[in-house]
């Protein structure tokens, strides 16, 4: 209960950092501007355009989005949709008129448009203008259809400018900043890990065994990240120059996906043995020591963002000897006990592993071909 608690605490922490991130004010002082752009410009439009002036700002709303190609692929959806739904309602009301049949057919038959995926972001309006046109418009259909249309493609037009004008920083040091943080919570895990094999059984700290699955998540949520930022430098201005950063972003988390699953399974063998679960394997006396030891320096490797700095150097050489000790130590009793399994055995395999990978392209070779 308390894991969840405080699990549930810092997401709402979390939530609210991103919602003052400077991007994202940048983001709603553009919309305010968009919007309010297009509801000054909407009585000007001509013809009986400009009875219908509401409509500007809401395609302006719709238009913006936090990259420039999203704003552009989401409003050119949405002028689809909308010019899909009034061409249903303009054939219904050109015909056999709105009536309490021919509403719910238009409708439905725009359901199954939206379905098909022609529409993207826009799939929602095809159903919505035919409802307008065919309930608002009324007899007046024609008039309303252009109105309606016009005034979307205005405010539409509106927010593409300001986002152009304005163009939003990419996203690549959001994605950074959280793949930096799935680093350094790799390297807690790894330390928790650590304490509790040499802690008093069972441990009173349970929540690195309770979070060990909230990994894989945390991965599948930075991928959706990384094509965000990817997505944010499309087309964009500010986003020249810096072409390699996502890139190597993107080799930093293959990494750490692989590390996060190393991790998993030594908290998962190790969690069996404390609590003697059914799979629990024992765990020798002699080990504990080492095995916390060699867990402690590997997390500190983990926690480096620049694996070429002289302290990455000497952690790793730390790490080294430390896994090399736990090696020479399971192998030994290995020998006395006359016995190969257990959860020593299985987490020196994965935390050498571990230093294969942050050593770099040339470590994951070599460890690839053992």
């Amino acid at each position: 209960m308390k894991t969840s608690l405080r699990a549930r605490q810092a997401d709402l922490a979390r939530a609210l950092r991103e919602a003052v991130l400077p991007a994202r004010l940048l983001f709603v002082a553009k919309t305010t501007l968009a919007v309010g752009l297009a509801w000054t410009i909407a009585p000007h439009m001509p013809g009986v355009a400009d009875e219908y002036p509401y409509y500007a700002p809401l395609g302006a709303l719709v238009s913006m989005y936090p990259t420039l190609m999203g704003s552009v692929r989401s409003s050119l959806q949405t002028l689809l949709g909308l010019a899909t739904g009034i061409g249903l309602a303009s054939l219904v009301a050109l015909t056999l008129g709105p009536t309490w049949w021919t509403i719910p057919l238009v409708i439905g038959v725009g359901v199954l448009l939206s379905g098909t995926g022609w529409f993207g972001a826009g799939r929602e309006y095809v159903p919505i203008a035919a409802l307008f046109v065919l309930v608002i418009g009324g007899q007046d259909a024609e008039d309303f259809s252009f109105g309606y249309l016009a005034q979307m493609a205005v405010g539409v037009i509106v927010g593409l400018l300001v986002n152009v004008l304005i163009a939003p920083a990419p996203l690549t040091q959001v994605a950074a900043a959280r793949v930096g943080a799935f680093r350094a919570q790799l390297s807690r895990h790894l330390h928790d890990i650590g304490d509790a094999v040499t802690d008093s059984w069972p441990p009173e700290r349970t929540h690195w065994a309770d979070d060990a699955a909230s990994l894989a998540d945390t991965t599948a949520t930075l991928r959706e990240t990384l094509a965000e930022a990817d997505e944010s430098r499309r087309g964009n201005p500010r986003a020249r120059g810096a072409r390699g950063e996502t890139q190597q972003m993107h080799e930093q988390l293959a990494a750490l996906d692989r590390i996060a699953h190393l991790i998993r399974d030594i908290s998962d063998a190790t969690a069996d043995t404390i609590w003697e679960r059914p799979a629990a394997l024992p765990l020798d006396p002699a080990l504990p020591e080492p095995l916390s030891a060699a867990c402690h320096a590997v997390a500190d490797v983990i926690a480096q963002h620049d694996p070429s700095s002289r302290e990455s150097h000497r952690l790793r050489g730390e790490a080294t000897r430390a896994v090399r000790l736990l090696l020479e130590r399971v192998d030994d009793r290995t020998v006395d006990s006359r016995s190969s399994m257990g959860p020593g055995v299985l987490t020196v395999m994965h935390l050498r592993r571990i230093l294969l990978i942050l050593s770099g392209p040339a470590g994951a070779a070599s460890d690839d071909t053992e």
